[in-house]
């Protein structure tokens, strides 16, 4: 079966079925690296080396078992399209961020807060509506980048392994990856391979972005605005694709209590409630694009 047919199967399983409401894959393997983590980086005093060690523990023997369990005659096509659905988050980002834009339209601010507050590890329960959607906006964006288009490229290039290879190591980012007392020694091996795995495939989402909005000024923007980002890849997808939206996002947010002074980004109105759906309908006619883009690959190849 070509790759063209494998990923469309694969986004069409988790436009259908969502995530695994119960023994979803990656929280199995979650609890895994929280107990490696515990054994490397016992009271946050692991050095480098552990957490790479922990990292190899974690990821290559889980990406080995894809690659041969992909190999198999008969059901290898079966895993394939399984790897790369319980891969993606496309749906679950959907059913994150529309109750935020629903909220933000009836005025329920409470509301609107405490569901942003599933989306960000920023400080919410301060937020007025315009920072709330703001930071809806951005995350729509970014998780579209990390949990949607990342993933399919690596299965595009690589099949399951790719795959698997791909979002293991994001997850581990999202556990370790942390500049902190903790995490700034355990976590840089997964922080930095977690950038090397996104750095083609961010680049490539935020020129998506572009094609499918405001192209000039999300262009300018990514190229004057994304520079200052303190993430390597994430600053060219949120400023890609706030100029692609034409709305402002950025600007100063709380993490874990202290004020951060982050760069704006993208140009024109305010974020609200429509421009996360816009942000929401800009991830879904990229993956629509990406998908017809193999499809027309695979007829000029066959």
């Amino acid at each position: 079966m070509s790759v063209a047919l494998l990923s469309i199967a694969g986004v069409a399983l988790d436009a259908l079925l969502g995530e695994p409401k119960r023994n979803h894959p990656l929280v199995a393997f979650g609890r895994f690296a929280d107990r490696l983590e515990q054994r490397f980086n016992p009271g946050g005093r692991g050095w480098r080396s552990h957490g790479v060690t922990a990292w190899f523990i974690a990821v290559i023997p889980l990406t080995v078992l894809a690659m041969l369990l992909s190999g198999l005659p008969y059901i290898g096509w079966l895993i394939e399209i399984a790897a790369l659905y319980c891969a993606l988050g496309m749906r679950s980002l959907g059913e994150h961020v529309q109750p935020v834009a629903q909220a933000l339209r009836t005025g329920d601010l409470d509301e609107a807060r405490r569901r942003v507050g599933y989306l960000v590890s920023r400080q919410t329960t301060e937020l007025d509506s315009t920072e709330v959607a703001r930071a809806a906006t951005e995350s729509v964006l970014e998780n579209g980048s990390d949990a949607v288009f990342a993933a399919i490229f690596w299965f595009v290039l690589l099949g399951a392994p790719g795959v698997v290879l791909y979002r293991l190591s994001n997850t581990l980012d999202a556990m370790w990856g942390y500049r902190n007392a903790r995490f700034e020694r355990f976590g840089w091996a997964a922080a930095k391979i977690d950038d090397v795995l996104n750095y083609i495939p961010a680049r490539l989402v935020a020129l998506t972005y572009a094609l499918l909005g405001k192209t000039r000024l999300a262009l300018r923007c990514w190229r004057t605005q994304a520079p200052k980002w303190d993430s390597p890849n994430a600053g060219p997808v949120m400023a890609a694709g706030a100029g692609a939206l034409g709305v402002e996002l950025g600007g100063p947010a709380i993490y874990h209590g202290e004020l951060h002074e982050r760069p704006q980004l993208g140009e024109g109105t305010p974020a609200d409630a429509d421009a996360i759906d816009r942000g929401w309908q800009l991830v879904q006619r990229g993956v629509w694009l990406w998908l017809l883009i193999l499809c027309a690959g695979a007829q000029f190849y066959a």
